[in-house]
């Protein structure tokens, strides 16, 4: 690996005086790291939200859209640098929040006074920093931070088709530096950058110090690495620099790092990672093959299975139950001019999302703090008896004193459950409304335990806690 370049963090750091401290820092929990805490709470992260261009895209109203996931008791987004965004229509997404006209776009370097962004307007110059960027930036930070919303900021995202490579700064053809003469593919790597690393390097170091006084980041090294020939030894290497810009910090940030589509087993893990994300991690596999490794596990995307909630309901509590502790769906109904969430995409929208949507993830999120759930462990051991056709179950427990259930499909269930002897608080979740019945407290002998739901449309979660 290169020698890390601290020179600009260092200097930055010349004058700064460390006031923060990190036990209001989003972190690892300490007694079970498969979860998170902030503000001192242990935490898990559920959302439904926009495209990534809510920083990027100048047009985009954050504070509304922010707004609205607190409405909806969600605590999470996930936005795009500026290093990368896209063409109008990029795959096939209607009015698509990564993707805004020249003039609305906005990105850490400055424009210079050379016309010929491919995209319209003046070229980048990439050794001079966009102080509006980084006011807006802050801004959204900060505002994310008033509301208890998590922001997961990706550094870097691969260029996936020659089309978006064409709209980027990191591309010579639209900077005065003469740097980024490659193709796509050579972007980020070690040895055929064509001079972009040192640039790279620079704006991970300038974002760090930027915000380095808020407690609701997590730092993603990049989208979606193992497309367009973005390197371990690249990933491995901006990892680095992130620890590096933030060695003399009191308070540190998790670094996240973006797996696999579906499911992998996680090789020889970065020492700096904290949090292990998959995209479309259905089913929740992913979590179960990479426990070992006493780290939060995301789904930190998911979209692309068409526009009804349910698919994405489903994923997002068969996810949780598993073990993991991040979820976000991609909601194409926000987009600039409709942040809270009221844009009627079309048809054709490669996802969904939706106002419904939204609650019943925020069922799921309060169905989850309602348990000690740090002392929480995937269970395949409790359910004993045959589920309905085609339905699958998932479950959370600690042994003899609490469970937390998700089955789906199927219309109505009669469980046959391995209860250790006790007296259990038991109670049924409507998942769709966020109700609650059925509540009653029952004394159980130990052995088999015989519990009959209700029936219901798509899906049904159960709670059960020992109580004295």
């Amino acid at each position: 690996m290169k020698n890390i370049n601290i020179t600009v963090t260092a200097a930055l750091l010349a004058c700064w005086s460390p006031v923060f401290s990190q036990s209001k820092f989003l972190a690892l929990y300490p007694a079970n790291p498969h979860y998170f805490v902030y503000q001192n709470k242990p935490t898990v992260l559920i959302t439904s939200g926009e495209h990534y261009g809510a920083v990027l895209n100048t047009g985009f109203n954050y504070i509304m859209y922010l707004d609205e996931l607190k409405s909806d008791g969600l605590n999470l987004t996930r936005t795009f640098s500026g290093s990368y965004h896209e063409p109008a229509n990029a795959f096939n997404i209607s009015n698509n929040t990564l993707a805004p006209t020249s003039e609305k776009f906005i990105c850490p370097w400055s424009r210079s006074e050379e016309p010929g962004f491919k995209n319209g307007g003046n070229k980048f110059d990439l050794d001079k920093w966009d102080e509006n960027y980084f006011k807006r930036l802050k801004s959204f930070i900060g505002a994310a931070q008033q509301r208890g919303i998590i922001v997961e900021f990706t550094l870097f995202c691969p260029f996936y088709e020659d089309s978006q490579w064409l709209l980027s700064p990191m591309n010579s053809i639209n900077n005065i530096n003469g740097v980024g003469n490659i193709t796509r593919t050579e972007a980020y790597t070690l040895d055929k950058n064509g001079g972009l690393l040192n640039v790279q390097e620079k704006m991970v170091q300038k974002i760090i110090y930027e915000l380095k006084d808020y407690d609701n980041i997590i730092y993603e090294i990049c989208n979606e690495p193992y497309f367009g020939g973005v390197t371990l030894e690249w990933q491995q290497h901006i990892a680095a620099v992130i620890s590096e810009s933030e060695k003399l910090f009191i308070a540190k940030h998790l670094i996240s790092q973006n797996i696999a589509n579906g499911k992998s087993n996680i090789e020889n893990p970065f020492a700096q990672v904290s949090v292990f994300n998959f995209h479309y991690a259905m089913p929740p596999s992913a979590v179960a093959m990479n426990y070992n490794l006493n780290k939060v596990i995301g789904d930190n995307e998911t979209g692309f299975r068409g526009n009804t909630d349910s698919a994405y309901r489903m994923e997002a509590w068969r996810f949780m139950l598993a073990g993991g502790a991040l979820y976000n769906n991609l909601d194409y109904s926000f987009a600039a001019g409709h942040e809270t969430g009221n844009y009627r995409y079309p048809p054709a929208q490669p996802g969904g999302g939706s106002k419904t949507l939204r609650k019943e993830l925020g069922y799921l999120k309060r169905f989850i703090e309602r348990f000690d759930f740090v002392k929480m462990v995937p269970d395949t051991t409790t359910i004993i008896g045959r589920l309905p056709t085609n339905a699958i179950a998932q479950v959370l427990s600690e042994n003899g004193k609490q469970y937390a259930i998700y089955i789906y499909r199927g219309k109505q269930v009669n469980l046959e459950l391995a209860l250790p002897a006790g007296k259990y608080e038991i109670e049924w979740l409507d998942t769709l409304t966020g109700k609650y019945y059925g509540k009653k407290s029952v004394r159980h002998r130990g052995g088999k335990a015989s519990l009959t739901s209700s029936s219901y449309s798509e899906d049904i979660a159960l709670r059960i806690v020992a109580v004295k």
